[in-house]
């Protein structure tokens, strides 16, 4: 018994009549009659009445009827998700980012675009930093991963550059430097300075700290916080200064002000990461979005 002969049996119960049935099938009466037979003997039981005037079902063939509607509505159930697997319009992706990337517009709006087009992607969002986001990334748990560099990845990964914005003076409120439109790094170094903790923040700590040095001083670090809205919370509070990514503009902290850096300003670089060769192709339409998202000037095919 073939999905063929459920459809022919199908059509013969809806229109109780096999010259209706093999128009609408588009086929012969004759080997629709045929095929319906041939399933009648495989059954082992008549599924219609032949009458003198058109045909009737049976008991056998009424049941019949409920039970193969039901098989076929589930074939063509799984061949649409299969379908749709395929062209990555189900499934499930995890997209991991840094504490300081989601506070560029450009995340958010990326990952709206991305439920939009696959309303049916399962999206998990994950919050980390760069050494346990490419981890994730190794293990399966991530798919796509917003990092900070430097970092290494294993030849089975690849990455971007999606992001490179300029860091920003972060200033406690009434403080001296607040009065100038711009601030050169060298006038921060007799300033007290909170920063993110090397080991999960190398990146921006390491552009800090390179910035510092070009112009003529090391910071002096009184205070370190793990989270990126945390240095600008103690900031606020007139612990000390810091310097951030210039999207934490938008995080919308009360009493804190951002000046430019004037001259050798240091930069944020957020890079997107993801497997070269994925097998999921809902995650490789996510990497091709995203990339069409930062790259707008690119005309790279999505899917």
């Amino acid at each position: 018994m073939e999905l063929r002969h459920l459809r022919y049996f199908t059509a013969v119960a809806e229109e109780l009549h096999f010259t209706r049935a093999a128009a609408r099938l588009g086929i012969g009466q004759p080997p629709l009659s045929q095929q319906i037979q041939q399933l009648e003997r495989e059954i082992g039981t008549p599924l219609f009445l032949r009458l003198p005037r058109g045909i009737e079902m049976t008991e056998a063939g009424a049941q019949f009827l409920e039970d193969a509607r039901a098989i076929l509505a589930s074939a063509d159930r799984a061949i649409d998700t299969a379908r749709r697997l395929g062209r990555g319009e189900r499934g499930a992706i995890t997209v991991g980012f840094t504490a300081s990337a989601v506070f560029h517009p450009y995340l958010p709006r990326a990952i709206r675009a991305y439920r939009d087009r696959y309303p049916d992607v399962r999206v998990t969002l994950t919050e980390s930093n760069t050494l346990s986001l490419l981890r994730g990334l190794r293990q399966g748990d991530v798919d796509v991963a917003f990092v900070r560099p430097p970092y290494l990845l294993d030849a089975e990964f690849e990455s971007e550059r999606v992001l490179d914005e300029p860091m920003l003076v972060a200033l406690p409120p009434d403080h001296p430097l607040s009065r100038r439109r711009s601030v050169p790094i060298s006038a921060l170094a007799d300033e007290d300075f909170v920063l993110y903790p090397r080991p999960i923040g190398a990146g921006l700590y390491d552009a800090i700290q390179s910035a510092c040095q070009r112009a003529g001083f090391a910071p002096r670090v009184i205070q370190e916080a793990p989270q990126m809205a945390s240095i600008v919370s103690l900031v606020a509070a007139g612990v000390g200064i810091s310097v951030v990514p210039a999207a934490m503009r938008h995080m919308g902290a009360q009493g804190i002000e951002y000046r430019p850096i004037k001259g050798d300003a240091p930069h944020a670089l957020l890079d997107m990461a993801y497997r070269r060769h994925d097998r999921s192709i809902a995650a490789v339409n996510a990497v091709a979005l995203l990339r069409q998202l930062a790259h707008p000037e690119r005309t790279d095919p999505v899917a």
